[in-house]
């Protein structure tokens, strides 16, 4: 079993409990298919706008076992508030840097 860590937007926290994020990484379908089942080592936010801490806590995910990074669907779509991250791309980006090519970076989850 893969062992992955999610990384949500910290603005929907408290509309999202990330269901649909645990259901798909256990089920393997949707962007864990791949990798399918998952189990997930951590759920944590981006630290807030502009995703400040999410490249420390990348790297704590895979310290502490994540095979995988995902980005959540909420920084993509920007669902439940329908807003994408305008810093989804140099988030990945700062994020990919720092992990290397050892550790992919999947910019969904559902």
């Amino acid at each position: 079993m893969k062992k992955i860590g999610i990384i949500r937007c910290q603005q929907t926290e408290d509309m999202c409990p990330g269901t649909t994020d645990f259901k798909c990484a256990g089920a393997g379908t949707m962007a864990f298919e791949s990798f399918a089942p998952c189990e997930i080592v951590g759920f944590v936010s981006c630290g807030g706008c502009p995703g400040k801490h999410a490249v420390t806590r990348a790297k704590m995910l895979v310290d502490r076992g994540a095979e995988a990074v995902f980005l959540a669907s909420c920084i993509r779509k920007g669902s439940p508030i329908g807003m994408p991250c305008p810093n989804a791309e140099a988030m990945k980006a700062a994020i990919e840097k720092k992990l290397g090519d050892a550790v992919p970076v999947i910019d969904w989850t559902h």
